[in-house]
């Protein structure tokens, strides 16, 4: 395994953080059934978004300059969408890699998180081990070495997926404050789709129009007090809302 500067890993295909070991070491292992579970499983998930991807049609992206836009400045950035809206924004984001883009995601160290670092390499993206479920400085870390670090862009739901949805959450402003890198909202838009009554997760019907809208570069200032970064949360917010809007309004 490479050693990164500051005692961090690279194994498995994703970037590592030290700070996990113990939890790891300590949960359950690995085992070869498990893996050949997890196996099995990705090829059907892998299948069924693949599936949605095809059947229906991309007619428009409001926008899509911007992403070069931010690349020309930085080599990653903060990219950001509902929880609802993960479909077609990480479909937008992947097919960005030959631009330069490195889609990141954070995935649990424990051995369940497996399944989801093995769907992430499979469609391309980069793996981020780490937990947004523990503490949000363990979190803010691992998206900040990803980002600053290995110039992966860390996809960011300020959502969810516990909610409460349309909620915009501090995470990507601080990280945005703290990296000096921008974020970059993303929103899509179906001509029909069915919506998961629990979460509201869009899924589009078979032939569904698709829009999708990208929001340009906001940078977050260093030195902001609580309440400016309130204000940040806040206009980010009202942006994600905003592109939606303008996704939908491609589709008339």
């Amino acid at each position: 395994m490479e050693k990164k500067p500051d005692g961090g890993e690279k194994s498995g295909g994703g970037l590592h953080n030290t700070i996990y070991e113990q939890q790891t070491r300590s949960g359950r292992s690995l085992t070869v059934g498990r893996r050949l579970l997890y196996q099995s499983i990705v090829p059907v998930g892998l299948s069924l978004m693949h599936l949605v991807w095809r059947w229906s049609r991309v007619v428009s992206v409001v926008g899509a300059e911007h992403i070069q836009q931010a690349l020309a400045v930085a080599p990653s950035f903060i990219p950001v969408y509902w929880h609802q809206h993960q479909l077609f924004c990480v479909k937008h984001l992947l097919a960005q890699r030959r631009g330069g883009v490195k889609l990141g995601f954070l995935i649990s160290p424990s051995v369940d998180g497996e399944l989801g670092a093995m769907l992430v390499r499979k469609l391309g993206g980069v793996v981020i081990r780490g937990s947004s479920s523990h503490t949000g400085a363990r979190a803010l870390r691992d998206y900040y070495q990803a980002l600053s670090k290995d110039n992966v862009s860390p996809a960011i739901t300020p959502d969810g997926p516990r909610g409460p949805p349309w909620k915009f959450k501090p995470g990507a402003v601080l990280l945005a404050q703290l990296s000096q890198r921008p974020i970059i909202p993303l929103a899509y838009a179906a001509s029909r789709a069915w919506r998961i009554q629990w979460d509201r997760f869009v899924i589009p019907k078979p032939f569904a129009r698709i829009s999708i809208a990208v929001g340009e570069p906001v940078y977050v200032p260093k030195g902001l007090d609580a309440a400016g970064l309130e204000r940040h949360q806040t206009d980010m917010e009202l942006r994600l809302q905003s592109l939606a809007t303008q996704a939908k309004r491609a589709l008339e």
